[in-house]
């Protein structure tokens, strides 16, 4: 990225689900060695891998589990009440460290959970330690690691997990996304000196820093799509800042209205996707509609897809209007999403880390919310107006199409541009270069 200053880090994630690791996406140019996986990386020792194998294997089988009748939700709202984000009360001392907490500290003390990682990687170079996930922050802390300990936080707000069991005696420096999490940590007893709020990191190809034309341009074709008319975007575009102003509208976005459906990493709602492929059909082959169907590294939600079209008739249209979106390797998976999200018009998916991608002038319709820290999200979402929550699938094409006739869309656009953050990535990269100077 030009125009920001050479610094270098230990940049560690934990390849779960793919909120964490699309955090850490956009730090890669900082990333000493590339990116540090603390869940699969060479030389890990087996005991430290099974219990993150574990960990995963339990949270994964629970989301997909949910779908079961009756017992499914059961089951899921006693898991989500362990990881539930208690309601704000700024008078309240939330300090105490809750039984994961606990639990956690009591792996890294009495079992060495990440001493190999946190030594080997202070061994190879002293470098600041960053990572998008607590844990690795814990061990790297609890262990004693010698240098600068920084964690991302990943969600509009967050459960006392992410904080250490002594937060005073703690090293750990936290970059947040949002004023309400900075809030939070303070209730969570983090010293204010130790927290920076950045924003979520988001990629730069994306954005085009330090000029920005690529997320400006991006933005001006989309809203020609979500407001053809030009019924709305006079007066709303004087809500824009000076500083980010859109260019000149083009006469054609130069594709057809494109939609982009995104599931979580266990591969939950996919059957969301397939509702609407269904009743999207007529449009896709008339060429008026484009659906992304976005598997991610999942073969099993590729197959989940690519069986639920043959059932509903509709093979033929993948490569003609309708894609499925899937990639192996999860680098390169970001690096294909980032690409197509260029030339999509409106992300619908859960409000995960996702909502975050608002700030690019993105419109997000979100799926219902699978969890605490989604509540949260959506909620943040929605107080931007960046984001609209879906009806009723039996009724998709009666209140799609009218929310994208009443300009809906085109304000949550809009709404996203202004008012969500986007610098994350170049905050916390200015930050380190300062602190590391």
């Amino acid at each position: 990225m030009k125009n920001l200053p050479e610094v270098s880090a230990w940049v560690v994630t934990v390849d779960m689900g793919y909120g964490h690791q699309r955090a850490a996406y956009p730090l890669r140019g900082i990333a000493r060695d590339g990116i540090v996986l603390a869940n699969d990386y060479p030389g890990m020792p087996e005991a430290d891998r099974k219990i993150f194998h574990d960990l995963e294997g339990f949270y994964t089988s629970v989301s997909r589990f949910k779908k079961v009748p009756l017992a499914g939700p059961l089951v899921f709202s006693i898991y989500d009440r362990f990881q539930r984000i208690p309601p704000f009360d700024p008078r309240r001392d939330m300090s105490r460290p809750t039984a994961q907490v606990l639990g956690a500290t009591n792996l890294v003390r009495r079992r060495d959970w990440g001493r190999h990682l946190v030594e080997s990687l202070w061994a190879k170079e002293h470098l600041p330690f960053l990572s998008t996930f607590f844990s690795p922050a814990h061990m790297a802390d609890l262990h004693g690691y010698p240098g600068d300990i920084y964690c991302v936080v990943c969600d509009a707000d967050l459960s006392r997990d992410w904080v250490a069991r002594d937060p005073r005696a703690s090293r750990i420096f936290y970059f947040t996304p949002t004023p309400r999490a900075c809030e939070r940590l303070k209730l969570y007893g983090v010293p204010e000196e130790r927290l920076l709020l950045t924003g979520f990191p988001l990629p730069d190809e994306n954005l085009g820093f330090p000029s920005f034309r690529i997320l400006r341009e991006d933005a001006a074709a989309r809203l020609v799509n979500l407001d053809p008319e030009r019924r709305l975007l006079g007066p709303e575009r004087a809500r824009v800042p000076e500083s980010l102003e859109l260019p000149e509208l083009p006469a054609s976005a130069g594709r057809p209205l494109t939609l982009m459906f995104a599931v979580g990493g266990a591969g939950a709602q996919s059957e969301i996707g397939l509702q609407a492929a269904a009743a999207l059909a007529a449009r896709i082959r008339a060429g008026e509609v484009r659906l992304h169907l976005i598997a991610g590294v999942s073969a099993k939600v590729r197959e989940i897809f690519a069986e639920g079209l043959r059932c509903l008739g509709l093979l033929d249209l993948v490569g003609r209007g309708l894609e499925i979106l899937f990639e192996p390797d999860k680098q390169r998976y970001f690096e294909r999403f980032n690409c197509a999200l260029r030339q999509t018009d409106i992300l619908w998916t859960k409000p995960s880390e996702l909502v975050f991608y608002a700030g690019l002038g993105v419109p997000l319709l979100l799926a219902p919310a699978i969890g605490s820290q989604e509540e949260f999200n959506r909620e943040w979402l929605l107080g931007l107006e960046a984001g609209i929550e879906q009806g009723d699938m039996r009724q998709f094409e009666s209140w799609f199409f009218a929310a994208l006739r009443s300009g809906e869309f085109a304000r949550a656009a809009l709404n996203g541009y202004a008012r969500a953050p986007r610098l994350g990535t170049y905050n916390i990269i200015n930050f380190l270069a300062g602190r590391e100077a």
